[in-house]
């Protein structure tokens, strides 16, 4: 954090309060002790002697949020790759060992050590994109000790970068080879070890679970949220993304952050969400990755004012891309979002995903996480994803050049 008084000036500033971008115009932001202290024009800005960055005409935003990945990883899946273009379906995978299982006995068979070293080129590719804040969720371990692995490594990744890490528990992601046939068994497992213990160690910022006919049910997954709920913890939740389980339902009835996903919610969920405040999550890349057809329902979200955030799900088997920046074109290419609604999916509506209210923001005290762009128009931000607009990029105040390629 630099405690240094800063300014970007000479730039337009999409500020993301209100609706759309908030746009202003022939603007600077100041900012000191990592916290934002002024946003406005630079005809009435107050006077000013500490560094100033001159953007050159081009846009400042918030810094950019991935609100859902699942970063910390071993192994590779590129041979499923190649099954489901031989015909193969993601539960005909699973169904045969392969899918999660494949990646939990890869993650499991991997140090600690390991797992950072393989995580941190991921990190870095989002971060020269312009990421600030990133969730990274467990669910490759499902033991207690392969989950706190999970986790310590994400926690390590946060400590070493500048960029701010929330890490969710998933544990409830799939069904670990020694439970086989136990779901209920396994569920009870976490709910009584796996989960009160990695939240007294402090790792678990958020409980996720994955909701679906290849996952565990509504009431198993009531279970885990339940628990969490007693513990004080937010739940996030898979939803409706192969079928309609109505676990958008059930997450809503547990003031859910967020429901993720999503092709296969209905009007019912999409209400349900809009009434508890609960963000959409919209997965882009899985949905082209698994070339999926059936979009989230965007027109009702947009009926009930449901707030929609844009993530990159970052994981080895349905969405191995490591860029938010696409997301946002493809959120605007297979979804039909405007380019204001990329933008602030990747921002305000990010933030709120993960329960911040302190970033996703460009105004008085907010965190100084900020991104200046080679850009004049913030439709260039979805209309294309070339990672060489971005200028410069600040953590908490800390200005990070954005590396030369």
């Amino acid at each position: 954090m630099s405690h240094q008084p800063q300014r970007i000036a000479n730039v337009s500033i999409a500020t993301m309060v209100g609706s759309g971008y908030g746009l202003q115009e022939q603007a600077v932001v100041d900012f000191a002790d990592g916290v934002i202290t002024y946003v406005g024009p630079a005809a009435t800005a107050p006077r000013h002697d500490g560094e100033v960055f001159d953007g050159n005409g081009g846009l400042v935003t918030p810094g950019l949020i991935d609100c859902h990945t699942h970063l910390v990883w071993a192994g590779s899946r590129a041979d499923e790759f190649a099954q489901r273009l031989h015909g193969a379906s993601y539960a005909d995978i699973a169904a045969a060992g392969g899918g999660i299982a494949a990646t939990v006995r890869a993650t499991r068979a991997a140090s600690l050590d390991d797992l950072i070293t393989v995580s941190r080129p991921r990190l870095q590719a989002l971060m020269d994109e312009g990421v600030t804040t990133i969730e990274i969720k467990s669910g490759y371990g499902l033991s207690l000790a392969d989950e706190r692995k999970q986790l310590a490594a994400a926690r390590a990744l946060g400590d070493n970068a500048p960029v701010s890490v929330q890490t969710t528990l998933l544990a409830a992601h799939a069904l670990p080879p020694e439970f086989k046939q136990r779901a209920d068994d396994y569920i009870e497992h976490i709910v009584t070890e796996i989960l009160p213990t990695l939240a007294a160690e402090g790792f678990v910022d958020a409980v996720d679970a994955f909701c679906e006919s290849v996952g565990f049910t509504p009431a198993q997954t009531e279970r885990v949220f339940a628990a969490a709920q007693a513990l004080g913890i937010p739940v996030k939740l898979h939803a409706e993304q192969l079928s309609n389980q109505h676990g958008s339902e059930l997450a809503a009835r547990y003031q859910a952050l967020s429901c993720d996903h999503l092709e296969y919610l209905d009007e019912a969920g999409v209400k349900a969400m809009a009434a508890s405040g609960t963000v959409a999550v919209l997965l882009p890349g899985a949905f082209y990755f698994l070339r999926e057809t059936k979009r989230p329902p965007m027109e009702l979200f947009r009926e009930y004012r449901v707030p929609m955030a844009l993530a990159t799900d970052a994981n080895p088997g349905t969405s191995p891309l490591l860029s938010l920046q696409l997301m946002l074109n493809m959120g605007a290419t297979l979804f039909r979002l405007t380019p204001e609604e990329c933008l602030r999916g990747v921002t305000v509506n990010a933030a709120k995903a993960l329960g911040l209210s302190d970033r996703g923001q460009v105004k008085v005290g907010q965190r100084a996480d900020l991104c200046c762009w080679n850009v004049s128009d913030a439709a260039e931000l979805s209309y294309s994803f070339s990672n060489q607009r971005l200028a410069a990029c600040w953590y908490q105040g800390t200005l990070r050049q954005k590396p030369s390629r």
